[in-house]
């Protein structure tokens, strides 16, 4: 099958969106790596981008690639990032008959150094959720995001696309669609459907006057315009709030999905519960907590322990 570079990227591409489901953040990442990648190899075979083929690429250069990586200071989880991108595409190639080969055989990814997620303390939590005033509007739904997407361990894409519909304050139980449109129930506290509640009692339906043409929006979270609340929005409100807290630990709303994680996990969760509510494929990606909550007990036992 006669196809270049570009093509052969945009039917991958499409390839995903059809029969894998992939994100719209997925999406985007793997159109920036795939565009980087191009234009390494333009300049490596001194050709413009429709002349580029992928019978062309073998591991030598896939080795080229990464070591341009490095060598331009990428992290080892971006350059993984990268890697598994190109990975997926040559297996597509194969799989489809474009290639006869894979190169990326020979090409092992590289080890990443392992960093504990940050998290917030209980009494932390406690204050940056006890933060949004509300006598006002965005106070009242900023207290109901903040809530649920700590009761909840949602990531923000999750907390940005939850709908009035998937959500059922009585039986305390919110659907979520996950990575991979993989769907989930999961469970949210007492705390978080009071806020909740209130937000759509008092707050939602002011915030939806505001929306042109009166647009009756099913999206649970709206901005002050009455539109969908965005992913960047989530982080100003979070950030609005550990400002106001002059809190000197580097927080995001992924912070609140680690601290459900660590949090549950600390008062004795079992491992797989964590896993299953996360929505983690991997038992092995739910376990970088555990490590959290051991340094936390050392912490302690070295804080309290006289002879330590």
């Amino acid at each position: 099958m006669d196809m270049n570079l570009e093509e052969s990227i945009d039917g991958f591409q499409n390839y995903l969106k059809v029969h894998k489901n992939s994100s719209d953040h997925t999406n985007r990442a793997y159109q920036t790596d795939a565009q980087q990648f191009i234009a390494f190899l333009s300049q490596l075979f001194v050709k413009e981008p429709e002349m580029l083929t992928p019978q062309e690429i073998n591991y030598k250069i896939i080795r080229q690639y990464l070591s341009y990586l490095t060598l331009n200071g990428y992290q080892k989880s971006t350059i993984a990032r990268k890697l598994a991108f190109i990975r997926s595409f040559f297996k597509f190639l194969v799989q489809e008959n474009i290639i006869e080969h894979n190169p990326l055989v020979m090409i092992r990814t590289p080890k990443q150094d392992k960093r504990l997620p940050s998290f917030l303390y209980y009494t932390e939590l406690e204050q940056l959720i006890s933060m949004p005033d509300l006598t006002k509007v965005l106070g009242i739904r900023d207290k109901a995001l903040l809530e649920l997407i700590y009761s909840s361990g949602l990531r923000v894409s999750e907390a940005t696309a939850v709908t009035v519909s998937t959500l059922n304050i009585d039986t305390g139980y919110l659907r979520v669609m996950g990575k991979g449109a993989k769907e989930r129930i999961v469970p949210f506290g007492r705390e978080a459907a009071l806020a909740l509640q209130n937000y759509l009692t008092i707050a939602r339906p002011k915030l939806l006057v505001l929306a042109k043409a009166l647009n009756q929006s099913d999206v649970l979270f709206l901005n002050n315009q009455g539109g969908p609340l965005t992913a960047r929005g989530v982080r100003y409100v979070v950030n609005k709030y550990v400002k106001e807290m002059a809190l000197e630990k580097k927080v995001s709303p992924h912070t609140l999905r680690h601290s459900f994680a660590t949090h549950m996990l600390d008062r004795g969760a079992d491992l797989r519960v964590v896993q299953e509510l996360l929505g983690h494929v991997s038992l092995s990606t739910t376990q970088i907590y555990t490590h959290v909550t051991r340094q936390r007990i050392k912490e302690v036992y070295k804080g309290a322990h006289p002879r330590a």
